[in-house]
């Protein structure tokens, strides 16, 4: 009952942090654009430098021989959850499929499952390290994908998105802590990037909330049904099968729980800002977010409670 609680907590932190974004906008303390002109510090300034002192500061190379392997559990996971969207597809209402399978595929792989690791065993925790490694690749999938769920049969190559600060820091420190550069870097220097990467996770989370509230005004009608439905799928049916593929499969204890978390996490917190640019229903998916958001505060720390039975060392 222990994981259940302190999953239980972490994920309470978090959506503490985006009722403060919530809040902020409804006092009318900041205005539309301003959580745009945070995207950016969080993006590509605080994330690049949390991603780089946890690498140098965490990774072994001598203790981790397989951590290039990673990557490739992305796949299988991306094949699973792809299984899952399919039936998702073929049961959803044709006139709102495209908003209901990007925001079922992408999940926020990145924030929450990284909050949750830091909340429940620490930020310098061997699974931070490993959840940066097997997810390397999943920002670039994600923008050079999502518009096929809009029946865009083309659209041109981020090249911006492929080669993400994200993924130079990660590249970077990997190079750096594999010929032992890091014992040169200054320690101020280390602690300097360590504070900027702080702010990532909690600059994300009050982005998020100030955008739901944005968008959340401008709802004419709230469809509980499809929201249900979304649920069903994104936040239990998504993790009870990938339970069930670690129960068959049995990975290592630290691949078990990031796939366990990145099948348990929410929509990507881009799915209502990309959905409204390909012309869908940005309103419906933000009812999307909300819900899902919502519920995974049960939902997450009880799929990790029952990942706990397989793996009695959570």
């Amino acid at each position: 009952m222990n994981t259940f609680l302190s999953t239980f907590e972490a994920v309470a932190t978090l959506l503490v942090i985006g009722v403060v974004g919530f809040w902020m906008v409804s006092r009318n303390l900041v205005k539309e654009n301003f959580f745009s002109l945070l995207s950016p510090l969080a993006l590509e300034v605080a994330l690049p430098a949390l991603v780089f002192v946890n690498i140098i500061e965490n990774f072994n190379p001598a203790e981790k021989a397989g951590w290039w392997k990673l990557p490739a559990w992305w796949l299988v996971f991306t094949l699973i959850s792809f299984s899952v969207v399919s039936l998702g597809l073929i049961l959803s209402r044709k006139e709102t499929r495209s908003e209901f399978g990007l925001s079922l595929f992408y999940q926020n792989g990145l924030f929450i499952p990284l909050t949750i690791i830091a909340g429940v065993f620490g930020i310098n925790s061997e699974y931070t390290v490993d959840l940066f490694f097997l997810m390397i690749l999943y920002p670039a999938f994600f923008f050079n994908t999502y518009y096929l769920f809009f029946h865009r049969s083309k659209g041109n190559l981020q090249w911006s998105k492929i080669f993400h600060p994200v993924f130079i820091m990660t590249l970077l420190a990997i190079i750096v802590r594999m010929t032992g550069i890091n014992t040169y870097i200054p320690g101020f220097v280390v602690s300097g990037l360590q504070m900027v990467g702080n702010m990532a996770v909690p600059l994300l989370m009050l982005i998020l909330g100030g955008n739901m509230l944005f968008d959340f005004q401008r709802i004419e009608k709230i469809r509980i049904m499809e929201t249900v439905r979304f649920i069903f799928f994104k936040n239990l049916l998504m993790p009870a099968v990938m339970l069930l593929f670690l129960y068959w499969v049995r990975p290592g204890i630290n691949i078990a729980l990031i796939l366990m978390l990145e099948a348990s996490a929410p929509p990507v917190t881009a799915a209502p800002l990309l959905s409204g640019r390909e012309g869908g229903d940005r309103e419906l998916v933000n009812q999307y977010m909300i819900g899902s958001f919502s519920f995974s505060l049960i939902t997450i720390p009880l799929f990790i409670y029952l990942l706990g039975k397989l793996y009695p060392l959570l």
